[in-house]
């Protein structure tokens, strides 16, 4: 049976079955070879694998998941998120034009501010969830559209169909991040971007123990694909074959725990939203959240595992509340199993986040604990 007639929740379930029969493992081994044998005549015993750098069987098989799961014709894999960024981004030309999303993850948003100042592009950062601002920006030509659906840490939901459209008109690709959501809940394929990158990282490994970027696309013989792959191969920018397997590994339960970090989060959002402690809470699953009818709209089967919320007191009675968790891990980053919380400001004093907002990632833990826990870390 092929991909395109099974679920998500199988596709994922067999993301690591048996590649080698013969072998008889449910499990595929890792293949660690960094160069590959020709024969007595100099012919290569496969010709698809000349060199490691690019060319590695555990690679492929963990790029066929991903890329059967976010409905692409094409994925690559890259060490880092950021890595698969700097791939889109190397391909816009010197004196290009970059549209980029503001408030969104301050890592993409400072590399493409240095990055475009080096290379003489402009770029051009607006309101992407404002659809006639971003059409507005889009009223000249341009080379990249970036959007962050949602985005991090302010929950943004931009209507990536439209942007597509803004974007096209423009004469630029459209990319989306669409970490703080997964293929689960969010294709933006299926919604006209041309990219979609994942830091996968995050939710799509779900355990915290590998770095890892994906890009994909349903226009392989684009140019701009051919060029993102070469770029990857001579730039050498490639994860190891471990963690790819490791990726494959935690793929495997990717849609239950989308499912069972989606309801917590919603549920965990609805308690924050009514809190005295609490001024505001970010995240597109609540129906007084700007961009709510827009998420709704797109995504499917929850709405992320990712929020924000003010802390009403300001920095000091923030930082209380992150001091009394016991259950939430003070920590960078986001999507895994457990829980995590992070003071914003006090990581990026100098980007404008508000001294009380507390980003929250939401685990796969009993609700009814994670819940307990913020109550008795908020009470005064």
């Amino acid at each position: 049976m092929t991909h395109d007639k099974l679920s998500q929740a199988t596709i994922a379930a067999h993301a690591a079955g048996a590649q080698e029969p013969a072998t008889g493992g449910v499990v595929p081994g890792i293949s660690v070879a960094t160069t590959y044998l020709r024969d007595e005549e100099y012919r290569l015993f496969r010709a698809d694998n000349i060199y490691g750098r690019d060319q590695n069987d555990t690679v492929r098989q963990a790029e066929a998941v991903l890329r059967a799961l976010e409905g692409a014709e094409a994925t690559l894999l890259f060490p880092s998120g950021m890595a698969a960024v700097a791939a889109l981004f190397r391909q816009v030309p010197g004196g290009g034009r970059v549209i980029v999303q503001s408030g969104i993850y301050w890592g993409v948003t400072a590399w493409a501010r240095e990055f475009c100042a080096r290379r003489g592009i402009t770029l051009t950062e607006v309101d992407a969830a404002d659809g006639a601002t971003l059409e507005a920006a889009c009223g000249q030509a341009a080379d990249l559209v970036w959007i962050e659906v949602p985005s991090n840490p302010w929950l943004k939901s931009v209507d990536i169909a439209r942007a597509a459209q803004a974007a096209h008109g423009a004469g630029a690709m459209l990319g989306v991040d669409a970490t703080a959501a997964s293929p689960v809940i969010l294709r933006p394929l299926a919604l006209g971007a041309d990219v979609v990158m994942h830091s996968a990282t995050k939710v799509m490994n779900g355990h915290s123990d590998v770095l890892a970027g994906v890009l994909s696309t349903n226009a392989p013989e684009s140019a701009l694909w051919r060029d993102v792959a070469k770029d990857r191969h001579d730039a050498g920018a490639i994860i190891g074959p471990f963690e790819a397997w490791l990726l494959m590994r935690g793929l495997r339960t990717l849609p239950l725990r989308i499912e069972r970090m989606c309801r917590s989060a919603l549920s965990l959002a609805q308690y924050l939203d009514t809190h005295p402690g609490i001024e505001t809470v970010f995240y597109p699953g609540l129906p007084g959240h700007d961009g709510h009818g827009v998420a709704a709209g797109q995504m499917r089967g929850g709405f992320g595992y990712l929020m924000s919320a003010l802390v009403r007191g300001g920095h000091a009675e923030a930082a209380r509340v992150v001091s009394n968790l016991r259950l939430f891990g003070r920590a960078t980053s986001l999507g895994g199993v457990e829980s995590l919380i992070e003071h914003r400001h006090v990581i990026e004093p100098h980007t404008g986040i508000p001294e009380n907002l507390l980003r929250i990632s939401i685990g796969i833990e009993d609700e009814a604990d994670l819940r307990a826990d913020l109550e008795q870390a908020l009470a005064r």
